[in-house]
């Protein structure tokens, strides 16, 4: 004990000492705690409740003499005492149990109250004789059941169990050894002891320590020791421990016997346990001065002795420790705060102290630390860099790790930093740059043993211990490759792993293998990324690869579970056309190997689109930057003309490769046409390409054949001619307007017209191609003669014989045509002038009706009769209810007046009138109809107007 250091942890409290309240009177002879009071029960039978600081609450009489024992109980607001009463009879014992209920109170005057007892109980009966009471514990099961142990001085232990306040118990007596001497047998202390559902009690006399088992029927008993104690030298640790305090030591005892022993000498007058505190009141022996100390058993120190006078009570509640002496005075020591505690320590330099103080008073995790960090410092400081570190890495998750990491930044201290830098990752609590600072540690000091283990440690990455990016990075500035790879492969950075291998190591067959491995979404992802550099380096290779992920033959597909309601989404070769950016030929070779194997593709448009650019490019090789500042022919491989024959290639390079480029570049262009003509099926009106993309290619890359077919599918045949106009082939151009000028095939026959305008401009001689020409506008009679002869005059290389045999035809065609109107325009004279005639007759003179047969049903005519003035004659009962019109002549006059109406009608239409103009050959001939026949004169002014109007602009472009 003298070994130990004392310190002053606690201190006293209520201001010193202060005194039992004045209104208890009477001598304390039992004390006891709990739910924030302090009963005291004295020699006059009074029991008084004080709150904290020791006021004065109430008292009441719990027994008529004197209160001998009580025990406040914890779950229930009850007190149990045992005191004497008045003696009934000299056969009954003065001694009683009662149970207060301190919640209720019964009033017993105006101005005291008492708690209602609900329970009074007679301890001695015949079968329980009477004895000593020495000592007495309550235990508190299931309520309202209670279990009473009452030790009494001849060595047996009155057991009361049950509802006292029902009166339903249960008795039964314990029997510790007797010894010789009574003295030696007197039960100086209990106490219970519960593990799991087995409730067992020790029992303390001065001769022996037992242990009752109350769970077996009958209570076994075992004999721990055979040296017992005093009274008031027992009490209970909170590990429900017993702790007897004899003259040369305080000895614990389990269920197992006798535990550990502290050798603290003099007499125990008190024993007891406060907060993992042990106190006792020891008396020197030599001086005969009473001694209050506190022993932190954990740490073996002192933490408060007093000299005391002489203790009657002692008790803790409220936090404190509360010793009342016998004069009544009460000293009241509490203990001082964590902070208060540690800055004590930390001023002698007492830090292992500090530190076991905090961990043995359960201290929360940020105190503790601290007390570490300051302990690390005062090592620190002393240059115990190990030590330090040991004490900054308990301080790990609590103190901010760039404190510690700035300390050992040195060179000399590197090991100590990366000790600290590897728990800081095990305990998940790394940053990125933490992950980088230890890297750079293992590098510096050229550890690959334990880069080996941090990297590949099979709780590393699955379990988040570092940041992986961070780690490849470093490791890749350090040149440790294969530990980046291992890192980004197990963590399944696949775009990591191929950078590694593709930028830093150049192993191209090996990232196409490991590409190989992974499932169709990693795949594509991976190879989006890296596809230039492998496509520069494995071309054949790669493609491969992209034909095995873009189609459902490749092992891709297979990988990983699959089900028949899970899809697999293929990927289009349209997100990999970046890849080809400065590889034309390649991706021609991909995308002609997707479009065979693929015919239905989503992405179809996308690929023709690609391919065309591909096979109308006049060269598909991208230029180097030595070549880029060179003048380059772009022309070189210019398409070729529409007879078939092809423009000089002059690009200074040999004849052999030459020629194989001018073969490579006009497979190239059979395929583009090809291509156009099977993407643009007959029986379809929108191509599988853009259209519009398609012309500017061939236009830009001159490739009039496609521009041909693509405008002929357009049904653009003014654009199909022009193509042939500006390559100056007439052949082909002649040909042309018979292939699309066809009216009766759905051409169009205006394009003769246009074909005779360009050879009237072209200014060299053509005779030969505008005979020809004439022939099919003669035939389909599509221009004037005098059209013909102001187109032609233009060129003064055609002379008059090339069109003298077509005006000879057109004169005798007119002729025989103004002969054929002559004789109508006569006929039409005569017949117009006899019926102006019979007209005339009709209106002066009378019609005799001569006929004597019906005209109907052919029988002699009698009366009633009708005659018509067209001269047909009927009986009245043939004609029937129609009296009014000539059955014979009403069909033709019906046809002739629905006619005219119908004319009436289309004057009245002006979109029909200019769309007969505009559809026929000549546009003069329906407007002298409609005059001819009286539809526009007859038609309103508005509306004659108008299509004066719109006649004369119509005739006009005739």
């Amino acid at each position: 004990m003298y070994q130990w250091r004392k310190f002053e942890f606690f201190e006293e409290k209520l201001s010193g000492k202060c005194v039992i309240p004045e209104e208890v009177k009477g001598k304390v002879v039992c004390s006891s705690s709990g739910r924030g009071k302090v009963v005291l029960g004295c020699d006059d039978g009074a029991a008084s409740l004080l709150d904290r600081g020791l006021k004065f609450n109430y008292g009441f009489q719990a027994h008529s003499a004197s209160v001998l024992f009580l025990q406040q109980l914890k779950q229930r607001n009850f007190l149990v005492t045992i005191g004497e009463d008045e003696q009934l009879s000299p056969q009954q014992s003065a001694l009683c149990l009662k149970v207060f209920d301190l919640d209720r109170m019964q009033d017993e005057g105006s101005s005291t109250s008492t708690p209602a007892c609900i329970g009074i109980l007679r301890i001695f009966t015949n079968q329980f004789p009477e004895a000593k009471i020495t000592s007495f514990m309550v235990f508190e099961e299931a309520p309202p059941i209670l279990f009473i142990a009452i030790g009494l001085d001849n060595g047996c232990i009155y057991c009361i169990k049950g509802d006292i306040a029902r009166e339903r118990i249960t008795r039964f007596k314990l029997q510790v050894e007797n010894a010789l001497d009574r003295s030696q047998s007197s039960i100086t202390g209990l106490g219970f002891k519960v593990d799991g559902p087995m409730l067992q009690l020790f029992a303390v006399t001065p001769a022996s320590i037992s242990l009752f088992n109350l769970q077996s029927q009958p209570p076994s008993r075992q004999t721990l020791d055979q040296i017992g104690c005093n009274v008031s030298s027992i009490t209970m640790s909170d590990r429900s421990e017993l702790i007897v305090g004899r003259p040369e030591a305080v000895y614990f005892y389990e269920v197992d016997g006798r535990g550990p022993c502290w050798a603290f000498e003099g007499e125990k007058k008190f024993v007891g346990w406060f907060r993992g505190y042990l106190l006792c009141v020891i008396e020197d022996q030599r001086s005969g001065r009473n001694t209050f100390n506190i022993y932190d058993l954990k740490n073996r120190l002192i933490a408060h002795s007093i000299v005391v006078k002489e203790v009657s009570q002692m008790l803790c509640e409220w936090g404190n420790i509360l010793l009342i002496l016998v004069d009544k005075s009460v000293l009241c020591i509490g203990e001082k705060d964590m902070e208060s505690k540690l800055d004590m320590l930390f001023k002698k330099n007492l830090y292992t102290v500090a530190i076991n103080l905090v961990q043995s008073q359960q201290a929360d995790a940020a105190a503790t630390a601290e007390v570490l960090r300051k302990y690390g410092d005062h090592l620190y400081s002393k240059q115990d860099y190990d030590e330090a570190m040991a004490q900054y890495i308990n301080t790990i998750g609590h103190l901010e790790p760039s404190y510690v990491i700035q300390k050992f930044l040195d060179a000399q201290r590197i090991y100590n930093l990366t000790n600290y830098l590897e728990k800081l990752h095990e305990k998940g609590l790394a940053s990125k740059d933490h992950t980088t600072l230890l890297l750079n540690c293992y590098t510096k000091l050229k550890d690959v043993e334990k880069l080996n283990v941090f990297i590949k440690s099979e709780d590393g990455i699955g379990e988040h211990k570092f940041d992986v990016e961070t780690a490849i990075r470093v490791c890749r500035a350090a040149n440790y490759h294969e530990h980046a790879m291992y890192v980004a492969k197990k963590a399944g950075k696949h775009e990591l792993y191929l950078k590694i291998l593709l930028e830093d190591l150049g192993r191209h067959d090996e990232a196409l293998q490991y590409i190989r491995s992974l499932e169709t979404s990693q795949a594509g992802a991976t190879i989006k990324e890296y596809g230039k550099i492998l496509i520069e380096h494995k071309p054949e290779e790669t493609v491969d690869i992209l034909m095995r992920l873009c189609t459902e033959d490749g092992d891709f597909v297979t990988r990983g579970p699959s089900n028949g309601s899970h899809l697999t989404i293929l990927p289009s070769p349209v997100d990999f056309l970046n890849m080809f950016i400065h590889h034309r030929k390649a991706l021609m070779k991909f995308l002609e190997r997707y479009t065979d194997k693929i015919k239905d593709s989503p992405a179809q448009v996308e690929i023709n689109n690609t391919l065309l650019e591909l096979y109308l490019s006049n060269d598909l090789n991208f230029p180097s930057m030595s070549q880029a500042g060179k003048d380059v022919d772009v022309n070189s491989h210019a398409g070729p003309k529409l007879n078939g024959k092809s423009r000089e290639v002059g690009n200074g390079k040999s004849s052999v490769d030459q020629k194989d480029e001018s073969k490579e570049y006009l497979e190239r262009r059979e395929k583009g046409l090809s291509l156009l003509k099977i993407a643009w099926p007959s029986d379809t009106e929108q191509p599988l390409y853009d259209v519009d993309l398609a012309i500017i290619l061939c236009e830009m890359n001159e490739f009039t054949q496609g521009l041909l077919f693509l405008y002929e599918k357009m049904k653009l045949y003014k654009e199909v001619i022009a193509c042939y106009m500006q390559a100056h082939d007439h052949e082909g151009l002649i040909a042309c307007c018979k292939r699309l000028g066809d009216s009766g095939k759905g051409g169009d026959p205006t394009l003769w017209a246009d074909l005779l305008k360009y050879f009237g401009e072209l200014g060299e001689d053509c005779s030969n191609e505008v005979k020809e020409v004439l022939t099919y506008i003669e035939r389909d009679d599509i221009l004037p003669p005098i059209i013909v002869l102001q187109l032609l005059s233009k060129n003064p290389c055609l002379t008059l014989s090339v069109i003298k045999d077509y005006i000879a035809r057109k004169l005798e065609q007119e002729s025989k045509l103004i002969e054929e109107d002559r004789s109508a325009i006569e006929k039409y004279q005569e017949d117009t002038l006899t019926m102006r005639k019979e007209i005339e007759e009709l209106r002066t003179k009378a019609r005799i009706f001569q006929l004597s047969k019906c005209t109907a049903c052919t029988f002699t005519l009698d009366l009633p009769a009708v005659h018509f003035m067209c001269m047909h004659s009927f009986h009245q009962r043939c004609l029937g209810d129609n009296e009014k019109e000539c059955p014979e002549c009403a069909p033709e006059y019906r046809a002739v007046h629905e006619m005219k109406r119908n004319l009436e009608q289309n004057a009245k239409d002006p979109e029909h009138f200019f769309q007969r103009v505009k559809s026929s050959k000549n546009g003069f001939s329906v407007i002298a109809e409609y005059f001819g026949k009286g539809i526009v004169s007859k038609a309103s002014n508005g509306t004659a107007g108008t299509l004066r109007s719109r006649s004369i602009s119509s005739s006009d472009g005739l």
